[in-house]
């Protein structure tokens, strides 16, 4: 158990796997907050590719567990769906972050924890309310649920940032490698703990990593929006920590500035009439497109 400095006992994190082992399978655990826009093209694929899904809505006021309930129930999956609530400010990353002791209910690393202390299966996986799987992702997903089983393996998934400029135009970043662990065991070697600039999941050095292939997972952007609200400040991006967000920042400014042509490795994508971009890209455009997709490599994220 982990108690949290405020004394909320709703809000301590009791593992499952206190109480003996976990059955063989794969939990998503999402985090989310107004995710409403985008949990209609997140939501439907990730319920064909996993066991059981966790929505952890963390005070959205745009109708964010609705949106979520009724797509699992118009996937047929409300059986497979945990929702909750942590109504809890958590510290944006950063300096906040870091300012932040690792027990309180304010913390980015105790809302980790606790958010996947409602994982029932062997495996869990961390997801964001913004990200996409595409076909291939799908297939993927699938096959890992069973290949996992009794492995204490790690798998990164490489993501590609999509920024929507219209219904039927986004641009999608090539240029830069986004790669980060996002599925583990649960077990008590595989908790969150505080870094520097947001949370970090530890894991033993003797566990396998496994790469996933690139094309799998679009992490949607919309241009007319903050994408980096959850952060103290921008400036906590020149850290050599963080060149991941020191590039978001890069496509973002000059997407706004209309320069996303001048940006080495960022691609403008139109889909066909009546198709809305973002099932383009992830159902023809990324599947079809010439491998590797990231020729440019930068920063390895994790």
């Amino acid at each position: 158990m982990i108690r949290n400095r405020e004394g909320l006992a709703d809000y301590d994190v009791h593992w499952a796997w206190e109480d003996g082992p976990l059955p063989p399978g794969l939990t998503c655990v999402f985090r989310v907050r107004n995710e409403a826009r985008n949990l209609p093209w997140v939501l439907p694929p990730m319920f064909e590719a996993v066991q059981h899904v966790v929505v952890v809505d963390n005070g959205s006021d745009d109708g964010t567990p609705e949106v979520a309930r009724r797509a699992a129930e118009a996937c047929g999956a409300l059986d497979r769906l945990t929702l909750t609530s942590y109504p809890h400010r958590v510290s944006r990353a950063g300096a906040e972050h870091l300012a932040t002791p690792p027990d309180s209910v304010h913390s980015l690393t105790h809302f980790y924890n606790w958010s996947f202390s409602h994982v029932r299966t062997g495996y869990s996986m961390k997801w964001d309310g913004d990200m996409v799987l595409t076909t291939e992702g799908v297939a993927l997903l699938r096959d890992l649920a069973w290949q996992l089983e009794d492995s204490s393996a790690v798998v990164a998934f490489p993501r590609h940032p999509l920024t929507i400029e219209s219904d039927s135009v986004a641009w999608i970043d090539l240029g830069f490698r986004f790669l980060e662990p996002w599925v583990y065991p649960m077990g008590p070697e595989f908790t969150y703990v505080k870094a520097f600039e947001w949370e970090v999941r530890e894991f033993p050095t003797s566990s396998d990593r496994i790469v996933a292939p690139e094309g799998l997972v679009v992490e949607l952007k919309w241009l007319e929006e903050d994408e980096f609200a959850h952060w103290t400040s921008t400036d906590d991006f020149e850290s050599s920590r963080a060149p991941r967000k020191r590039r978001e920042w890069e496509v973002f400014s000059a997407l706004r500035a209309g320069r996303g042509h001048e940006v080495p490795g960022l691609h403008r994508v139109e889909a066909p009439p009546g198709v809305h971009v973002v099932d383009h890209v992830t159902s023809t455009w990324l599947p079809r497109a010439e491998r590797p997709l990231v020729r440019r490599r930068g920063a390895l994220e994790g």
